[in-house]
């Protein structure tokens, strides 16, 4: 375990580098300048030299590499700089905006279990009958209709049409549900299919055919024993897709008027806030690699045959 937890670290230090230096190169080739966008020449009375005198403080007529430099060094140093437009630390402004999307995360967690599991175990429970066809079609669905769409669609509907829950805004449970519904859908059905084939799969095992013969209830057989396999995809699927539910969540925020990091960072896009983007950037890098770690160690509970480190699956 603890030669794991080295590994994953070095991995994290390395994805964190690599995204600092993708994210840096791209906000000095992205058009437009970050000092106009600050002091906004065309609507007020800026002149020349303001404008030479903000750039040489924010250190924006250096080389680049050193740019870059000066920048990795205060991130090793847990300083993610202030906002240049602002002047926040960006620190401050994420954790200010993450209990946010964190509720918004949540409920899409939640919208994913209430459909991933009774619809998967549905759909494996009859096989080629109605729950399985209904379950093939919501898949195809949720894979074909991207997820700003369906929250386009949700809002009309129950919104606009029919008036029973907001569009836009926070506070209550009501303005949860067409985000999170909208955010999670997509992956819930997904996961559903995935869930299915991984209990067909557990169901025609040995060990399952030796517990009906003893005379196992199928409850326990299905609850304790196939499901518990079966999970294995599914978990794997999420550790991957957490990169696209943060995406996702990201616009999801700007159109519902959820104030979480992903309508700071669109505003950060728009007013060529470097620094917000950069560290947007690495706490969502280090969010994933962690979580992906947090999956590695689920494993082991799921499946007592997996060993991580030196040893091998069974």
């Amino acid at each position: 375990m603890g030669k794991l937890a080295g590994q994953r670290l070095i991995q994290l230090l390395w994805v964190l580098l690599f995204l600092s230096v993708v994210t840096f190169t791209l906000m000095k080739l992205a058009p437009g300048d970050p000092v106009r966008s600050i002091l906004k020449p065309d609507e007020f009375l800026v002149t020349e030299a303001d404008m030479a005198e903000l750039r040489e403080e924010l250190g924006l007529n250096e080389a680049v590499v050193v740019q870059y430099g000066a920048w990795l060094w205060k991130v090793l140093q847990l300083d993610l700089g202030n906002s240049h437009l602002t002047g926040k630390p960006v620190w401050d402004l994420i954790m200010s905006r993450l209990t946010v999307t964190l509720q918004l995360t949540a409920g899409a967690l939640l919208v994913m279990l209430l459909i991933t599991f009774p619809l998967g175990m549905a759909a494996a429970r009859y096989t080629g009958r109605w729950p399985d066809h209904i379950s093939r079609l919501l898949a195809i669905v949720g894979a074909s209709i991207p997820n700003f769409w369906l929250g386009l669609i949700l809002m009309y509907w129950f919104a606009y049409k029919l008036q029973l829950l907001p569009s836009t805004g926070i506070g209550t449970l009501e303005h949860m549900i067409l985000p999170s519904i909208a955010l999670g859908f997509s992956f819930a059905v997904v996961y559903a299919r995935i869930l299915r084939t991984g209990l067909l799969e557990s169901l025609s095992q040995d060990y399952i055919l030796a517990a009906r013969a003893r005379g196992v209830p199928e409850r326990t057989i299905w609850l304790r024993y196939a499901l518990r396999a079966a999970l294995q995809p599914v978990v794997t699927l999420f550790g991957l897709n957490i990169g696209t539910l943060l995406g996702g969540a990201v616009v999801i925020e700007t159109m519902f008027g959820w104030p979480g990091l992903g309508s700071m960072v669109v505003s950060a896009i728009f007013g060529r806030d470097y620094p917000v983007i950069q560290g947007f950037v690495l706490f969502s890098g280090f969010v994933v690699v962690v979580i992906n770690f947090c999956v590695d160690l689920i494993y082991r509970w799921i499946d007592p045959r997996i060993r991580l480190g030196k040893e091998e699956v069974l």
